[in-house]
Formats: C-alpha cells, sequence, structure tokens
C-alpha cells in the first residue's frame, strides 16, 4: 500500500524549545490562535479568571507555572497540517525534551530580548545541530526593553554556533517599539500593545525610502530602521531555503507573543519553508516517509493524561506508510502482534480518535504497560530507530512508603511513572530497598506529587549520597559473579532486571573499573 503523498506533503512537525520564561509555552498559544484551534489564549486574564494555558494540562504544572510534559498539538493552517511538540524549557526534564528532539522534523528557538541566549537553550541547540535540524528563532518581548538587535545576532552566532539570516527586523524596542518590518515580505507591521493583530495595522512598503515610512513611525526611527535594514542586507546571508533545510541557515524573527505580534510572520514563512516530514535512521537501514509500509516509535509515555480513568498513552512519531486504526502491528521488541481500537490526537488536553494517520503525525496510544520509550511498530520489519536517549542519572534518594497501607498504590504508582522515563528506579540487591534516580531535583517534587494526586500513595525521601548509575554487563560469567560477590553492597537492579552499580564517588567508580577489568560500565541504559 502506497503512502498518500498529498497528506505527506501537508504535514509540519516541529518542536519548540527555550529556556525557561522565555515565553514558549504563550508562543505555543498563538499560534493556535491562529490555526484557529483554541478561541483564547491561557494567557489572558477573563472575568479575572486566570486561565491556563492550554498546553499545560498537568496539575502541578498549573501550579508551579512550568511546563513538565511534552504536550503534543495539531492544528490546520492554510491547508496544512501542523504538529506542534511543546518541550518543557526546565534544565531538570531536558531528557523528555531530548527525546521530543527525535520526533520532530524542525525546531523554533524562543530567546527572550533582555536575556539573550541562555545555557540551557545552548544545550538544545547542540542536540539539533548534532542531527541537523532545521532551525527557526523567534527573539521574543520586544515590547520590554532588551538587547540590541545586532548583539542577538552575535550571540545566536557565537554561543549557538548558528548561522543566521533576519527575515523580520525590529523598529524600536521596549517603550519605543514601533512594530517590525517584515523583511522576507516586505512589509511593515505597526504595533498596538495588547490589541488584536489586524489586517489594517499591516502596511506594504517595499521600498524603504518611502516617505510614508516617516509619517508611520516619525522620521528618528524610520531613519534608524533604514540604517539597520541597509546593514541587515550587506552583513547577513541571503535567504536559502536549501540552506535552511540542511540545518546551516537560520532565519530569525522578532515579536513579543504575550501581544500577539510578529507571530503570524513566523508562521506563515515556517508553513512556507519548514520540512515535510524528513527520512529517520534506523540500526537496520535508512526509513523514507514515503514508503509504503507502516513504521513508527514510541518517544514519551504518560501514565494519567486522565487521572478519572487512570489511562497511560505511548506517543508514537509515525516515520512512514499510513498507519489505520483497528489493523494488527509488529510490536517489534515483543516481537507479537497489536491492534489498537482508539488511537488518539491531540490538542492539548482535548483528545480524539482518529481512523488513520500520516507521516509526522504524533499519536497516543492507550497502552496498559506493553511499551518502552524507543518501542517500533510496524507492519512485520524488524525496525530500530536510533537516537532515542536514556541517561544515567546523577541525583538518587531512597524512597520510602509514608502510608503502609498504599503500599501496593506505591508500587504501582513508581512502576507506571518510571515507564515515562522521566526517571529511574533501582532496588538494592543487599537489602531490597527502593532508589529513584532523576537528572534533575524537581522530578522528586513532580513524583512525589503524582503518587499522591494520582495514586493515592504517600512517600518520602531520604537523602543519598552517590556520584553515578552504571549499568553492567560482562562477557565472562565467572568474572561477573566475583564482581557480584565482592560489590554486593553497591549493586542494584533496574526494573527490568538489568544490573547497575551504583557509584559512590569518581574515584571509586575508577577503582571499580580497574580491578575488575572484565567488566564493562555503561552510562546509558540503551547500550
Amino acid at each position: 500500500m502506497s503512502v498518500n503523498l498529498k497528506e505527506l506533503k501537508r504535514r509540519r512537525t516541529f518542536g519548540i524549545i527555550s529556556h525557561p520564561d522565555a515565553g514558549k509555552t504563550t508562543l505555543t498559544e498563538k499560534l493556535l490562535l491562529f490555526g484557529g484551534a483554541i478561541q483564547v489564549a491561557g494567557a489572558v486574564k477573563s472575568n479575572k479568571i486566570k486561565r491556563s494555558a492550554t498546553s499545560d494540562f498537568m496539575e502541578i504544572e498549573r501550579q508551579r507555572g512550568i511546563s513538565v510534559a511534552t504536550s503534543v498539538m495539531a492544528f490546520d493552517y492554510r491547508n496544512l497540517k501542523i504538529n506542534i511538540l511543546d518541550t518543557p524549557g526546565h534544565q531538570d526534564f531536558q531528557e523528555d525534551t531530548y527525546r521530543t528532539l527525535t520526533a520532530v522534523d524542525s525546531v523554533i528557538v524562543v530567546i527572550d530580548v533582555a536575556k539573550g541566549v541562555e545555557a540551557q537553550t545552548e544545550k538544545l541547540v547542540n542536540v539539533c545541530r548534532m542531527r541537523n535540524t532545521p532551525i527557526m528563532v523567534f527573539i521574543n518581548k520586544l515590547d520590554r526593553e532588551g538587547l540590541d538587535g545586532f548583539d542577538l545576532l552575535d550571540e545566536l552566532e557565537q554561543k549557538l554556533g548558528l548561522t543566521v539570516r533576519p527575515l523580520s527586523w525590529p523598529i524600536g524596542m521596549g517603550q519605543r517599539f514601533k512594530g517590525v518590518y517584515n523583511l522576507y515580505e516586505q512589509k511593515i507591521i505597526l504595533f498596538r500593545p495588547h490589541g488584536k493583530q489586524d489586517e489594517e495595522d499591516v502596511v506594504e512598503i517595499t521600498d524603504l525610502s518611502d516617505g510614508r515610512l516617516d509619517e508611520l513611525v516619525g522620521t528618528a526611527a524610520a531613519d534608524e530602521l533604514r540604517e539597520e535594514v541597509h546593514m541587515v542586507e550587506s552583513v547577513y546571508p541571503k535567504f536559502d531555503r536549501e540552506a535552511y533545510l540542511r540545518g546551516e541557515l537560520s532565519p530569525v524573527f522578532f515579536g513579543s507573543a504575550i501581544n500577539n505580534f510578529g507571530v503570524r510572520e513566523l508562521l506563515d514563512c515556517f508553513v512556507e519553508v519548514a520540512p515535510p516530514p524528513l527520512s529517520r535512521p534506523a540500526e537496520e537501514r535508512e526509513v523514507k516517509p514515503e514508503e509504503g509500509s507502516f513504521s513508527g516509535f514510541v518517544f514519551k509515555i504518560h501514565a494519567n493524561m486522565d487521572p478519572k480513568h487512570r489511562d497511560r498513552i505511548a506517543f508514537m512519531r509515525i516515520c512512514s506508510g499510513t498507519f489505520e486504526r483497528n489493523t494488527n502491528y509488529l510490536h517489534v521488541r515483543q516481537n507479537r502482534k497489536m491492534k489498537f481500537p482508539n488511537p488518539t490526537s491531540f490538542m492539548a488536553e482535548k483528545k480524539m480518535v482518529v481512523d488513520e494517520a500520516f507521516p509526522g503525525d504524533v499519536i497516543g496510544l492507550y497502552d496498559s504497560g506493553n511499551f518502552k520509550i524507543g518501542d517500533t511498530l510496524t507492519e512485520g520489519e524488524e525496525l530500530h530507530f536510533k537516537g532515542i536517549p536514556s541517561f544515567s542519572p546523577e541525583q538518587f534518594r531512597y524512597v520510602n512508603n509514608a502510608d503502609p497501607m498504599k503500599y501496593k498504590q506505591l508500587d504501582k504508582g513508581l512502576e507506571q511513572l518510571m515507564d515515562e522515563g522521566v526517571a529511574q528506579l533501582f532496588v538494592k540487591e543487599d537489602n531490597g530497598r527502593k532508589i529513584i534516580g532523576t537528572v534533575g531535583a524537581l522530578q522528586f517534587d513532580v513524583i512525589q506529587y503524582r503518587l499522591e494526586h494520582e495514586y493515592g500513595a504517600r512517600c518520602t525521601y531520604e537523602g543519598l549520597n552517590l556520584h553515578k548509575a552504571c549499568w553492567v554487563t560482562a562477557k565472562d560469567e565467572k568474572a561477573l559473579k566475583e564482581f557480584i560477590q565482592r560489590r554486593k553492597r553497591d549493586l542494584a537492579r533496574d526494573k527490568h532486571g538489568q544490573l547497575v552499580y551504583l557509584a559512590e564517588s569518581a574515584w571509586s567508580l575508577k577503582m571499580a573499573q580497574e580491578n575488575h577489568p572484565e567488566i564493562e560500565f555503561h552510562f546509558k541504559s540503551d547500550f
């Protein structure tokens, strides 16, 4: 069965990444507004009830005002099907973000005009550059005082290693912010604070020496714009879509997401130049989206999307072919056929059942515990998609049951939350105590909160000073047995029963490696 090429060409799947507070979730909201997918933005205070942002649907996110889970949202715009993956900005959740980046074809990076490029953004952009993912940049919050436009572009080039090309340029900033000049379409968009951006605020000026420019923004601002645009045109390379698609050139837009300003220009350019679904590397071969037979991989698992129903959803990116409801597909790792009566597509927490889905789409599969992150579904071919990481934790705590009557709920809750991949559970070999390992400290709060509110179980933590958890293997059975006997108090099992060495310090890890040369120590669980 051949894939529907028309549907394939309509798809644009991208992630939005940034440092916390750069305005990523607000930008997502405004894109959804333009797509007609939501009627009112979450940041709008209506009737003094503060609506939560559409993409932040977990209770703890509403309380803390940060995104801790990747949201998937789909909407139609200009006859295209747009899939947005909004990722957590907080560094404690970067593992979730890294995995999400394997499921997108391009990204938009959001930068705060006042703060410039921040450390978290550098890490995430590095991951995109390693994969040559096409990157667009949106410089946000122009209605506030911030860094000079050219200084920001320098920072993008130096800190992120990007070659940039501005496609819009600000007229003033902060108090003096008058609007932006869209270099891509040669139009002036005038800024009206907190107004809806109407068509009449857009003036076509193809020649900046046009006197109407002075009337619209004042002579001083008009002269400054002419000078800066001349500099942009002479210093930065011409926009070349092929270079952008190879990940070698990044278009830059300026705007203010909270004021709904400059967002339409970003979206209009994005839908024109961003790539349709791209090929995906598997261990066996390169999988092309236009292939006839279906394949896809799970990059995220979320327990309790709807706490009333205790449902677990595996998020799957479709890589090739057409996915059809109620059709038998091969679960490659388990080597068994499965079919899905109610696969869903997402509009944040609103879900609808889909009959078919195409490459680039992300669908949710209801899961009773069959899926792990990285699992592949196909029509029969054995494929293993590459590049979906699981990291060695850096923070550890013993987890204790605070309510002995609820040990079943605690066990079930821990098992399901660990499957999401935000943290890992280890059980000590010598005394059976449970240890949670995470990449960041905030995870512990989220786990504690969700155990109580979603599973009715309470836990307390106890500090534990560990340097690293390493998975251990050995070709020599005898050497492994000896290692287990000698190191029993430093050993644990992960939830798949794999042996893990818990190193107290860098020195003890080095000593273990030197004293047991036959043992292999792995820092990722997907070795």
